[in-house]
């Protein structure tokens, strides 16, 4: 018998992990939009699944991580934990998808990018983004039944929020969770006008890598001292290199309630947007990042829904995106 070498190399780069009871498959895919720029997107399917419903979420955190929670043969162990009501049996196609500009998608990457309009010139934003993935899948995706839902928390609830302005005809239902509204009244970067420096993590790890990024440095344990010893926000910001970032810049120059925030308020735009699509809007009681969004949104299209089929409102004992698990601990 021929003997393998002693010196040949033990990683040659061409193993692949066999894929034995697996209840699902797993597809990598680039969707094009309408200005030639492709998204990365994981899809989903459970196996021998046929006429199914798709369940999408688009975020900036990672299709691929957000896709796979475990690896695991079984589908309802490899999603999220808040998926398992709905692909405990086999009954969706799940899809994961990077918005432009992070993680394995082209394009640029803005800061809740605003819809086409006085502040982005552009010929897309979040909305023409769901419809043209939308429009993809459901023509190149013979597993699905061409209906399409969609779901996401905080930044992907915004995405959510987003795909309901000129939706697409096969969006069918939608649930934005703790979605971010409007940011200066009382989602994420500002509560009322007041500046969250908590806030500075998130923007070292959004902003300053197409991939993932490292949060901000601490010299000390307790965030209050950080903070206390830096002085006021812009000697924070400058101490720790973030003050050339292009968000932290916006943010400085919009301090009061201008134009760049209200024209970016959905609220504001669901009050003057047809409600076609139902909506379930959730939010938590403890929210303490996105506190405005869900309640808000919800006073602003309930007035519309005349058949009182299209709007509903969902609240509960839960801190930020605390829907999405287990709720042994409920509460602040």
């Amino acid at each position: 018998m021929a003997q393998t070498p002693a010196l040949t190399p033990d990683i040659d780069g061409k193993y692949v992990a066999a894929k034995v009871g697996f209840d699902y498959e797993k597809r990598v895919v680039m969707i094009p939009m309408r200005d030639g720029t492709k998204l990365y997107t994981v899809i989903v399917i459970p196996k021998g699944g046929k006429s199914l419903p798709i369940m999408m979420t688009r975020t900036p955190y990672n299709a691929a991580r957000r896709a796979t929670r475990n690896e695991s043969p079984r589908m309802i162990s490899t999603l999220p934990q808040g998926d398992e009501p709905f692909v405990a049996d086999g009954g969706y196609i799940r899809v994961f998808q990077d918005v432009r500009g992070k993680y394995g998608s082209e394009g640029d990457y803005v800061m809740t990018r605003p819809l086409k309009g006085p502040l982005n010139s552009s010929e897309v934003d979040h909305s023409t983004d769901a419809y043209d993935t939308i429009d993809w899948l459901v023509k190149n995706v013979p597993e699905t039944n061409g209906k399409v839902g969609m779901l996401g928390s905080s930044y992907e609830g915004f995405t959510v929020v987003m795909a309901l302005v000129n939706p697409h005809p096969a969006l069918k239902v939608a649930a934005p969770m703790s979605p971010m509204i409007d940011g200066w009244m009382g989602d994420d970067w500002f509560h009322h006008g007041a500046f969250r420096q908590v806030n500075f993590d998130f923007f070292a790890s959004q902003t300053t890598a197409r991939g993932s990024a490292d949060d901000v440095i601490r010299p000390g344990y307790d965030d209050y001292e950080n903070f206390r010893r830096a002085g006021s926000a812009g000697d924070y910001a400058k101490l720790n290199g973030l003050d050339g970032l292009p968000w932290w810049k916006k943010l400085l120059e919009n301090t009061a309630y201008t134009p760049f925030w209200s024209v970016q308020a959905l609220d504001k735009t669901m009050a003057k947007t047809p409600l076609n699509v139902p909506v379930m809007w959730i939010q938590g009681l403890w929210d303490q990042e996105d506190m405005w969004g869900g309640v808000h949104a919800y006073a602003a299209t309930e007035p519309k829904d005349i058949a009182n089929d299209k709007s509903y409102l969902v609240l509960g004992p839960w801190r930020h995106s605390q829907v999405n698990y287990e709720g042994y601990n409920l509460g602040p």
